[in-house]
C-alpha cells in the first residue's frame, strides 16, 4: 500500500508538470563554483540547531549545537580545470575535509573528475545545504540508508546533455570500510560507520557508482541513482595468497551492496513536491555477521513523501519564502536478514515530521518543526522539537 501510494503520487506530479512552474535545475554550491569566472571563489554553510525531545512523565536535556560549518573554496586553473574543496567543522571540536576534487572540461558534454567526491545517491547527499531543503534535520532516510553526507575517493567522468535534458556521473570509488579489526557495519546504524571520508581510506576492491537526473520538464527533476561493490577490510592487508584459512577469515569481513536509488523534485507556484525511494541488498551478511558478532540486515529499504507550500509565492512584492511543509518516512535496516539473525523490529522506523521555514533571503532560513518517531517493535510514537538557523552563501 505504501509503495502504492508513492506510484500515485509520482504519477500525479508528472501529470501536472506542463503547468507554470519554477526552474528545476538547482546548483549546490560546488556546481555554483565550477560556473563561475572568478580564479578564486569562496563560499560556504552553516546549521546551528536545537534538539528538545519530549517524552510525557520523563525531563528530557535538549541540546544546542553547531551542527555544522563548512567553508568552501574553488579555483580556476584555466576555463576548462577548476579544483572545489569544502573544509567542514562538525559539532564545533570535529574537523574534516568534506570534498576535494579535480575538475576538468574535455567537451561540452563530458567531464574528468577525482579526488575526494561526494556519492552521487539520493537529493539530500548532494543538495545539503540548509537553505535547500525543509525540516531543521536531513531526513533520516538520508542518514541511515544513503548515508549523507557520504562521499570517497575516487575518479570518473561527468557531464550534462542539454538537448536530451540529462545530466550524468559515473565514477570508480574505495567503498565502506567494513571491518579494521571490528565489525563496522549493523542494524542499528546500516552502512554508515563504515564511511571512510578520506581519511587515510583502504581499498581492497573498487567500488562503482553513478546517478542520472532527467529535467525535461519545467519544474520536475528525476534522478535514478545506483552503487555496487563491496565492503573494503583490512584483513586483506599483507595476506598469503596461498593461505586458505585467512583468505577464508578475510573473505568473511566482506559484504556485497547493491544499492539502487529513485528520486523526484517538483516545483509548480507555490507548492514543492519531493520524493526518495532506496533499496540496498547485502549479500555474505550471515559469514559477515558470524565473524564479526554484528546484526547487518541483508536488505535496507527506505522512502519518503514531502509536501510544502510557499505561502507568499502570490506576493511578488515580498522576496523571501514562508514554506509550511510535512513529511512521512519509513526506513528499515533490518528490511531483511540471512541466516540465523533474527528480524529487529526496532530498526523498522516511521518518522513523521511537520513544521515550517522562513527563507529570509535565498542564502538564510529559519526553521521549526516537530518530529513523531517511532519503531514496530513498540509502536508509539516520541516527540522532538526542533528549531534551527541555516546560511548558505
Amino acid at each position: 500500500m505504501e509503495r502504492l501510494l508513492f506510484v500515485v503520487i509520482a504519477l500525479f506530479v508528472m501529470n501536472f508538470a506542463s503547468a507554470q512552474s519554477v526552474d528545476n535545475v538547482q546548483n549546490n554550491t560546488a556546481e555554483r563554483m565550477l560556473l563561475s569566472d572568478q580564479k578564486l571563489s569562496i563560499g560556504g554553510y552553516g546549521q546551528i540547531d536545537y534538539n528538545q525531545p519530549l517524552e510525557s512523565g520523563t525531563y528530557q536535556n535538549g541540546t544546542l549545537d553547531v551542527h555544522r560549518l563548512v567553508l568552501l573554496f574553488g579555483y580556476r586553473f584555466s576555463d576548462k580545470t577548476k579544483f572545489i574543496t569544502e573544509i567542514e567543522l562538525e559539532h564545533v571540536v570535529e574537523v574534516f575535509v568534506e570534498q576535494a576534487w579535480l575538475n576538468h572540461e574535455i567537451t561540452d558534454w563530458l567531464s574528468f573528475r577525482g579526488g575526494l567526491m561526494l556519492v552521487p545517491m539520493g537529493i539530500v547527499n548532494e543538495y545539503h545545504e540548509p537553505p535547500s531543503f525543509n525540516g531543521v534535520e536531513r531526513p533520516n532516510l538520508d542518514k541511515y540508508l544513503i548515508p549523507t553526507t557520504w562521499r570517497e575517493i575516487g575518479a570518473g567522468i561527468t557531464g550534462r546533455i542539454s538537448e536530451a535534458s540529462l545530466k550524468y556521473q559515473l565514477y570508480l570509488m574505495n567503498g565502506f570500510n567494513g571491518y579494521d579489526g571490528a565489525a563496522k557495519l549493523s542494524g542499528t546504524n546500516g552502512l554508515r560507520k563504515g564511511r571512510q571520508k578520506g581519511i587515510e581510506s583502504s581499498i581492497s576492491s573498487p567500488n562503482f557508482t553513478g546517478k542520472v537526473d532527467w529535467y525535461g520538464i519545467p519544474g520536475l527533476k528525476l534522478g535514478l541513482s545506483g552503487y555496487f561493490g563491496k565492503s573494503q577490510s583490512s584483513l586483506y592487508d599483507g595476506l598469503d595468497k596461498d593461505d586458505d584459512f585467512a583468505v577464508a577469515q578475510a573473505d568473511s569481513s566482506v559484504i556485497g551492496i547493491s544499492m539502487v536509488g529513485l528520486d523526484a523534485r517538483y516545483s509548480i507556484a507555490g507548492l514543492q513536491l519531493r520524493g526518495q525511494y532506496n533499496y540496498s541488498k547485502h549479500t555474505n551478511t550471515d559469514e559477515y555477521n558470524a565473524f564479526t558478532d554484528s546484526d547487518l540486515g541483508s536488505a535496507m529499504e527506505g522512502w519518503y513523501l514531502e509536501a510544502g507550500y510557499n505561502i507568499f509565492h502570490s506576493f511578488s512584492d515580498i522576496p523571501s519564502e514562508l514554506v509550511p511543509f510535512v513529511r512521512y518516512e519509513k526506513y528499515d535496516t533490518h528490511r531483511k536478514v540471512a541466516g540465523n539473525l533474527v528480524r529487529n523490529k526496532a530498526n523498522d522506523r516511521t518518522d513523521i515530521t511537520a513544521g515550517i521555514g522562513w527563507k529570509i533571503t535565498p542564502g538564510s532560513v529559519l526553521k521549526a518543526d516537530y518530529q513523531w518517531r517511532k519503531t514496530k517493535a513498540d509502536n508509539d510514537f516520541s516527540g522532538q522539537l526542533n528549531l534551527g538557523i541555516g546560511v548558505w552563501f
